[in-house]
């Protein structure tokens, strides 16, 4: 009963488990209740040592983590669970741990090496379980990376075979691939541009923008589109297409409060356009740097107070304004150190060289070029990085090419084998067939040769009821009523004596029918005394008992109550509960190693109760609950409407109660 209690209580506390991620997922409820109930799946998920469940409620934990804005938290119990996943051969969970950690290294941690590494294995991943969407997901990141790292055309390539990826899976329309095609082309505007493909580059922003005014709440996404637009329009000449382009961003009247730092990034942009352009009056343009600049400074945004800087330094630099341009330029230098933006670096200590003559020239340029091949170094050691986990990838591809090509051959020949495997189940199907009728034909036996044994039981108790009635009636005709007749004659002849003598003789006679009368209450009283009690069913059973038990060499006892009257008891039930002692007894002498055995039937609350103990090795229920003995068992029991408790202490012994209706 404790084992049985104790897979109760582990399901209860799985549900219980299960309950709290759901109520952890439950969006209308605040970022710290819905903390609090992840915490607490994963706290009881540890206590219940279970580790496919713990690995699943500190996945929850993670997403919580990452919803609530919580990314250290999120990349640590990340790192956790990559170990448990693995231990667990995982492959979704591994998969997606992976790509978790590669956006986390690459947008919290700003480490782009771990974050491709951990993108990479990702792709494994999703390589080998055929999963494309992710797939497309990861090589974003993996083309993002090799952006910032100058690895031009090899994002290039990534992004393409991304938009290759998305434009198939498009096909499936239940699939939302909006967003992720916006992504994937604006970065192929940016990586084009940079290659000087304006053009192409224009023509990557011209669908990204597109497909921005598409998506729900894809406001922001257009105006990004269309600043990287305008940046394509001026970089390729056009700059006329570009100014018209950020007077069309100017347009939109909540952008300044929604999002001051890209305004003021616009402002520059505009402003510099107009630099370029030429004819624009100086102090309007000046007023515009320098309310970008302001504007920049106020809300704290280093970023785009650099653009400022930088842009200002050109803009008094060619206005021959050397004292503001070195001052902008200074500015920018040190923005540009400490974010650190190295293009925006290395530009503004050109300019400070241009600016400046003699040794400071000289420094700012010796600067420029340490650092420009210092940078080179780290490009060409990631771009060798990078080469070689194209090159392991590509080796994954082929091997996944080849083991597609082994497994059209084995379809071939299953195809080849099926019809084989097919007529060797028949057969196999058939014999079993065969297998399970001889069974249930030795069961019908068995059950018949039970019930012939309970009618030549009946057939004796019958007979000695008959010899019974006969003994008595002899008993009664030849003795009780030939002494009654007796008595009689010689009362009647003294009914007309008197004397002393007639008294005494009638004092005898009436002293012989009392004697008469006692036999005759001896023979009633032995008409109301069950002579067969104790026989029927619980002969054959206890006869059953002390056969097996003896054969097993097992002590036994066998105790039941008198209160069950067998007659009005169904035969199958009677059937039944004799083949489950039978069954029984089989099991402990097989299993159990026992020494000795309890067998008791009473009658409870108008159920029949069996009990059967012993004192052997006991079991795992919760193993064993699938073996054939106690299927049969359980099989028997629900035959007549009954239940079967298993009760089983490891090294203490094992208890059976069967309970069945009185009468069915």
């Amino acid at each position: 009963m404790s084992l049985t209690l104790s897979a109760q209580e582990q399901n209860q506390t799985i549900d219980s488990i299960i309950n709290l991620r759901q109520l952890s997922n439950d969006e209308s409820l605040s970022n710290k209740e819905r903390l609090s109930y992840a915490l607490k799946a994963s706290d009881l998920s540890l206590k219940n040592s279970i580790d496919s469940t713990v690995l699943k409620s500190n996945r929850n934990l993670s997403y919580i983590y990452l919803v609530s804005g919580d990314y250290d938290m999120f990349g640590s119990s990340s790192l956790n669970n990559i170990e448990l996943a693995l231990k667990l051969n995982d492959s979704i969970a591994i998969a997606t741990t992976y790509n978790n950690l590669g956006w986390y290294y690459y947008q919290i941690a700003g480490d782009n090496i771990k974050s491709y590494d951990h993108y990479l294995k990702a792709l494994k991943y999703y390589i080998a379980l055929g999963n494309l969407k992710e797939k497309a997901v990861v090589l974003t990141g993996i083309a993002t990376i090799q952006d910032d790292e100058k690895d031009y055309f090899g994002s290039e390539e990534n992004a393409i075979e991304v938009l290759k990826i998305l434009n198939k899976l498009s096909k499936n329309k239940s699939l939302d691939l909006v967003e992720d095609k916006y992504r994937c082309l604006n970065l192929l505007g940016i990586v084009s541009l940079k290659l000087k493909n304006y053009e192409q580059s224009i023509e990557y922003h011209n669908q990204a923008h597109n497909l921005a005014k598409k998506l729900n709440n894809g406001d922001y996404l257009q105006l990004e589109s269309e600043n990287n637009l305008a940046i394509a329009y001026r970089s390729n000449g056009n700059l006329e297409k570009a100014l018209d382009i950020y007077d069309d961003i100017f347009k939109d009247s909540d952008l300044l409060n929604e999002d001051p730092s890209f305004y003021s990034l616009v402002i520059v942009n505009s402003a510099f356009t107009k630099f370029l352009i030429g004819g624009y009056d100086y102090n309007e343009l000046e007023r515009e740097f320098k309310r970008a600049l302001k504007m920049s400074e106020s809300i704290g945004d280093q970023y785009s107070k650099l653009s400022a800087s930088i842009d200002l330094a050109k803009f008094y630099k060619e206005n021959d304004e050397k004292d503001l341009a070195i001052k902008y330029a200074k500015d920018s230098y040190r923005i540009s150190k400490e974010i650190p933006i190295n293009d925006l670096y290395l530009e503004s200590m050109l300019i400070l060289s241009k600016l400046y003559k003699g040794e400071v020239s000289r420094d700012y340029l010796v600067e420029h070029i340490k650092l420009s091949d210092s940078l080179l170094n780290v490009e060409r050691n990631v771009r060798n990085k990078f080469a070689r986990i194209e090159l392991k990838t590509d080796e994954l591809e082929k091997e996944n090419e080849m083991m597609s090509q082994q497994l059209m051959w084995l379809i071939a020949i299953s195809g080849v084998l099926l019809i084989t495997f097919f007529l060797l189940y028949i057969i196999v199907t058939q014999r079993n067939k065969n297998k399970e009728l001889k069974f249930k034909q030795e069961q019908q036996k068995a059950n018949e040769d039970i019930y012939n044994l309970m009618l030549s039981q009946q057939d004796k108790v019958d007979e000695a009821r008959a010899g019974e009635k006969k003994r008595i009636s002899e008993e009664l005709h030849d003795g009780v009523l030939g002494r009654l007749f007796g008595t009689r004659l010689s009362l009647d002849s003294l009914n007309f004596s008197e004397g002393k003598e007639a008294i005494q003789n009638r004092a005898s006679y009436i002293k012989e029918l009392m004697t008469i009368e006692n036999d005759i209450r001896k023979i009633s009283h032995d008409l109301n005394t069950d002579f067969v009690s104790g026989s029927g069913f619980m002969d054959i059973v206890s006869e059953l008992i002390e056969k097996q038990t003896k054969a097993y060499q097992l002590e036994s006892s066998f105790n039941y109550t008198d209160d069950i009257n067998w007659e009005v008891v169904p035969n199958k039930t009677k059937i039944n509960i004799y083949r489950i002692i039978q069954e029984s007894l089989q099991n402990i002498y097989k299993h159990a190693n026992a020494n000795g055995v309890k067998i008791s039937i009473q009658l409870k609350n108008s159920v029949i109760c069996l009990s059967i103990i012993d004192d052997g090795d006991g079991f795992d229920v919760n193993k064993s609950k699938k073996g054939i003995g106690l299927k049969n068992i359980n099989s028997r029991v629900s035959e007549v409407n009954g239940k079967a408790e298993f009760d089983s202490i490891l090294k203490k012994g094992t208890e059976v109660i069967i309970t069945v209706p009185y009468k069915n």
